[in-house]
């Protein structure tokens, strides 16, 4: 089924709604909510498409930018029309805690032996698991960056350069380059004097500074040159070279190594369809299918036998990667995400 014809039976739905009057609920397709772009497209393909066709539940698919704020409003308000959505790691504990999420049984959706361990929560289930890398134009001549340190360094490396709009990553980044070891991170950035630190770093480039909000935009930045760098995620980056010909750099030295999750949102009219997707999105076959358009590492152990060996070095689980990957730590956001987020906002002026 296409996603017009998705589209429209919501549609028909919403007429025949108004045509017999507000005695009747108006019925609404499964609404499944993700990050856009290249990934989107790939999940389009392998996962939300084929999930309707084995399925016959009809599927409609948006994408957001992030923040737990979203979440909140859209299930305060009483008028969410979202029902499966794809959140990063403090999104999914904050949410669950705050009771923005259904409870999720395992049993539902593969049984808890179908993931790896620690990728499955009482409201979430992992969905994949990426790294937060520095990215350049590797076609412009000149030395390239290896390291945090080289982003903060205007002198070697002139230019704009871009992060996410928000605290998350970033402060961490900033500490690693200002000579924080990995294993010292979170302990550093637990204090007040580590965010002062972390504010102080980005302080040093803030002129040289922009902000990207959605996932597509980095590379859309790199290839514009409007920055000689950017925060962005390593399998946006591996299929912009590999579909637009773009040649980008990734630097995983120090990279972050992170995941994220499906939820359910609180609520929805339509649980038993979402947790069907759930566990269709989350076969070894269908995470194993999107790895060629995009280099996200699955969550199920089943589905690395599933993927070429091709592919296997630009994942964030590639051992050669993993080692010089630093993970971050969800419980630091559940505790501090809000406090942080306020202070970046005003920092960066709401840009």
């Amino acid at each position: 089924m296409s996603r017009h014809k998705w589209k429209t039976a919501g549609f028909i739905s919403l007429v025949m709604a108004s045509a017999f009057g507000p005695a009747i609920v108006q019925a609404r397709d499964l609404t499944v909510v993700s990050w856009g772009g290249e990934y989107q497209d790939a999940q389009r393909k392998y996962m939300f498409g084929p999930f309707t066709a084995e399925t016959d539940i009809p599927l409609v698919d948006e994408y957001w930018e992030g923040g737990i704020g979203n979440l909140r409003t859209r299930i305060r308000s009483g008028n969410n029309t979202w029902d499966v959505v794809q959140v990063e790691a403090e999104e999914a504990a904050i949410g669950c805690e705050e009771g923005l999420f259904e409870r999720i049984d395992l049993s539902m959706v593969g049984g808890a032996d179908r993931f790896l361990p620690g990728t499955t929560r009482e409201c979430s289930v992992g969905a994949v698991i990426y790294n937060v890398v520095l990215a350049y134009d590797a076609s412009k001549e000149g030395k390239k960056p290896e390291s945090w340190a080289d982003f903060f360094d205007v002198k070697t490396f002139p230019g704009k350069r871009a992060v996410r709009n928000g605290p998350k990553w970033n402060l961490e980044i900033a500490l690693l380059a200002d000579g924080v070891p990995p294993d010292q991170l979170y302990k550093v950035l637990s204090t007040p004097e580590g965010v002062d630190r972390a504010f102080a770093k980005f302080d040093s480039i803030k002129s040289d500074l922009l902000f990207w909000k959605s996932g597509a935009q980095p590379k859309q930045m790199l290839a514009a040159g409007d920055v000689v760098m950017s925060t962005t995620f390593n399998s946006r980056i591996t299929a912009s070279n590999e579909n637009d010909g773009t040649n980008f750099g990734i630097v995983w030295n120090g990279s972050i190594f992170t995941m994220d999750s499906w939820v359910v949102m609180k609520g929805t009219p339509m649980l038993a369809e979402s947790l069907k997707l759930i566990e269709f999105m989350t076969r070894a076959k269908e995470q194993a299918a999107i790895v060629p358009l995009n280099r996200s590492g699955p969550t199920n152990k089943s589905a690395i036998a599933e993927i070429p060996s091709r592919y296997l070095a630009d994942l964030p689980s590639n051992p050669a990667n993993l080692e010089v990957s630093v993970p971050d730590d969800p419980e630091f956001w559940i505790d501090n995400f809000d406090d942080l987020n306020e202070r970046w906002s005003a920092w960066a002026g709401n840009n």
